[in-house]
């Protein structure tokens, strides 16, 4: 029992810590920037700048909203995983508002989406990592995909290209251009915290030492193999090939261990 509650609470500090993140991200860079960027806080901005609507009161009001269609449509399941995110990020936003903030302005506006990228890509993935959902936006791709068998991605970047185009009345074509590559920046740091710890290597091994090959991998790699029938297609010889998945860092070792057996062994490396 002490384990599971354990469990909890670090679940919920990650979930904090993440929103935390996010906040920051919009507080410290976006705002004092002037940037633009899609998603629910895009969203809040575009009302932000154009009706002088707080953003944390706008995106309280939304993601609270689209929380209660998600329950309705998605099930009890899916409001577990989101009430935390619904409440605790505009919360968080509202308190570094209050607090006065001014951010910081930079010369050159990359350095700011640079910096915002790498705090929502983390703070995403933190609360991604911990099982639970950021909401917002992701609510209506969600519902699609339940409803009409819509691909999520797809609704995510439709809604995502919908909220930048909102934002172009007030804004310059390079401000357009650093939305776009705010996007790009956090999705591929998400992608990176995401795989963090979990990235592999597929290698195949084709060679006529295969049995010796694969009890060296079970003996100093420890990790698991298969070997596959196959057949050459040039002479027709049949014969086995290795196939394993390692960790990125054993790469060099086992590729170090295949040629000491074989110096003509093919390897096929793929993430």
């Amino acid at each position: 029992m002490q384990k599971k509650w354990m469990n909890m609470a670090e679940k919920l500090g990650m979930i904090i810590f993440g929103n935390l993140l996010y906040a920051l991200a919009v507080t410290l860079f976006i705002m004092p920037n002037h940037l633009i960027t899609g998603g629910t806080t895009g969203l809040a901005l575009f009302f932000y700048r154009t009706a002088g609507i707080p953003v944390s009161a706008f995106v309280s009001v939304f993601n609270i909203t689209m929380f209660l269609l998600g329950a309705w449509v998605l099930g009890k399941q899916f409001a577990l995983t989101t009430v935390l995110s619904t409440v605790i990020y505009p919360l968080l936003l509202g308190l570094l508002e209050g607090a006065g903030i001014t951010g910081f302005v930079t010369e050159e506006r990359l350095v700011a989406v640079l910096y915002a990228g790498l705090l929502i890509g983390a703070g995403i993935g933190v609360v991604m990592r911990a099982g639970a959902s950021t909401g917002g936006m992701d609510i209506p791709a969600l519902i699609l995909k339940k409803k009409k068998n819509i691909n999520v991605s797809a609704v995510i970047y439709l809604c995502d290209c919908i909220i930048l185009a909102l934002q172009m009345s007030a804004s310059d074509a390079g401000s357009i251009l650093y939305g776009i590559l705010l996007i790009a920046v956090y999705t591929l740091v998400l992608d990176k915290v995401l795989m963090l710890g979990g990235a592999r290597m597929q290698v195949k091994i084709v060679s006529r030492e295969h049995d010796a090959i694969n009890r060296l991998l079970a003996e100093k790699i420890d990790c698991g193999t298969s070997l596959l029938h196959m057949e050459t297609g040039f002479l027709h010889q049949e014969q086995n090939m290795v196939l394993a998945v390692i960790s990125n860092r054993d790469l060099p070792k086992v590729n170090q261990l295949v040629l000491e057996v074989d110096p003509e062994a093919f390897m096929i490396v793929s993430q």
